[in-house]
């Protein structure tokens, strides 16, 4: 997914404030398995997914917890360092070779600052964002694993060839074993 594809999905922006925008942004490339964001510190580049896929998790010592996983199109930022300016508790690894577009938090606030279509844009990412989190939490407090299974399978085909079962089962909150027996059914 080309930079302008990505923009334009978060908020159509007038050109002038998008070639504004383009410029403060820059493609980088980084191999499978990279820890592209750490937990316990500010993070303050906001990443955009060209091609590949990631997974945000919380590493308990004991365990990992995948809560995210992302791909072409989408946004990987620590919302608690893009908002709060405070260290995260999340790391993003990535799943595949990716192709990302990054601009610099604080390049990223001055266009704010400078341009309020670019602040709107900006607004527009941020509850975007906040919605998708809400939507995860409701999913994960109110349905049960079999159909939070069935929804990212409708949602998300993609995901079963691409990321691993185990980071699929930590992510419904499930064992594997549990989710071997959740396919069986399903077939």
């Amino acid at each position: 997914m080309d930079i302008d594809q990505i923009i334009d999905q978060i908020y159509t922006l007038p050109e002038q404030s998008k070639t504004i925008l383009k410029k403060a942004v820059t493609e980088t490339a980084y191999p499978k398995n990279h820890v592209l964001l750490r937990a316990d510190k500010v993070e303050t580049t906001v990443y955009f997914i060209r091609k590949g896929i990631v997974r945000a998790y919380i590493d308990s010592g004991e365990s990992e917890q995948t809560f995210w996983f992302g791909k072409e199109g989408d946004t990987v930022v620590s919302m608690k360092s893009y908002v709060a300016g405070e260290k995260g508790y999340e790391n993003i690894e990535l799943l595949e070779d990716c192709i990302l577009y990054q601009i610099d938090g604080q390049q990223l606030q001055e266009l704010f600052e400078k341009d309020i279509y670019i602040a709107n844009w900006g607004r527009k990412f941020a509850e975007q964002e906040l919605l998708k989190t809400e939507a995860r939490l409701i999913s994960r407090q109110t349905k049960t694993a079999t159909e939070r299974y069935t929804e990212l399978i409708r949602k998300n085909p993609e995901l079963l060839q691409r990321v691993q079962l185990g980071y699929i089962a930590s992510y419904l909150g499930i064992t594997q074993v549990s989710l071997s027996r959740i396919r069986a059914e399903i077939r």
